[in-house]
């Protein structure tokens, strides 16, 4: 079995649902995750970037977990989201995602740029986290200022528990260069939101990315029908997905997207400051697209 066969397919990073007052909401996360969970997803991440991962406490991401823990009855693998400016508080959240239960950390690479490391630097900080923490790693290749290259990666999985990379710097060319490069040594997952079919038609070994957890059943769909084969009808979803798309990224991500959950009948919360809730032009678009 290849190395993270395990979390092979669609692992949605959920929203964190806040109050007003920037508590977690127990009772619309729970929501937000049962409504993931009955999606037929594979696997399931909280605290990544969709999450406001950067934004959350250890003590917060533990709750986080806690609550999919108790609602997981088919016990698929968690995906904890790990994103900290140094080696030991990267070390620290991930005990805590440890212990509170995830099988798996996805720890985005250092991100301010005056601590941005040399790729000997980015060796010693997977290292350190795999030896400290003993979980599969899965790399987070998000930062343009410090991206981890196909030739990089390769000597990244020599790491023992590192088993693949979360690609989304770059787009699907950068995704592609890592199956050439590296070929079946880790797994490559897809995080190139408005064309995920056309990633795994090139060989993605599944995707952890924030349109899963807008539209999780048609990104499952997209998935299931591609390893059947049936590529025509997967390249149709995903052509209905791609204006929308282009209108739901952009600046203050996770409350856009909890704005366009919102008129799909989902309501995900609030947003931790800085970030503000979407204007009503931006709304306007959302909604004239969805009908």
């Amino acid at each position: 079995m290849k190395k993270g066969e395990r979390f092979r397919g669609i692992t949605p990073p959920v929203l964190t649902a806040f109050t007003r007052d920037e508590k977690i909401d127990v009772a619309l996360y729970r929501k937000e995750v049962r409504y993931l969970l009955d999606a037929g997803i594979n696997c399931i991440s909280p605290g990544g970037s969709t999450g406001e991962n950067a934004a959350l406490s250890d003590d917060e991401l533990v709750q986080l977990i806690g609550i999919i823990r108790e609602e997981n009855r088919k016990e698929i693998p968690i995906v904890a989201g790990v994103a900290r400016c140094s080696t030991q508080a990267a070390i620290a959240t991930a005990l805590s995602a440890k212990q509170a239960g995830a099988d798996a950390v996805m720890v985005t690479p250092t991100f301010y740029n005056v601590l941005v490391p040399d790729d000997r630097g980015n060796e010693r900080f997977y290292r350190a986290i795999s030896d400290a923490v003993g979980l599969p790693i899965i790399i987070y290749n998000v930062i343009p200022q410090n991206e981890i290259s196909s030739e990089l990666l390769c000597r990244l999985l020599d790491i023992e528990h590192v088993i693949g990379i979360k690609q989304s710097v770059g787009g699907i060319m950068a995704m592609y260069d890592m199956k050439v490069t590296c070929g079946d040594r880790g797994m490559v997952f897809a995080a190139t939101d408005e064309m995920i079919y056309s990633c795994f038609a090139v060989g993605a070994d599944g995707a952890i990315s924030a349109i899963l957890s807008l539209f999780p059943r048609l990104c499952v769909r997209m998935w299931d029908l591609t390893a059947a084969g049936r590529h025509g009808e997967a390249l149709k979803i995903q052509n209905r997905l791609f204006p929308l798309w282009k209108i739901v990224r952009g600046p203050q991500f996770p409350a856009r997207k909890k704005a366009a959950a919102r008129l799909l009948g989902r309501d995900c919360g609030y947003s931790k400051s800085p970030m503000t809730e979407v204007g009503d032009e931006l709304i306007g678009r959302m909604a004239a697209m969805l009908k």
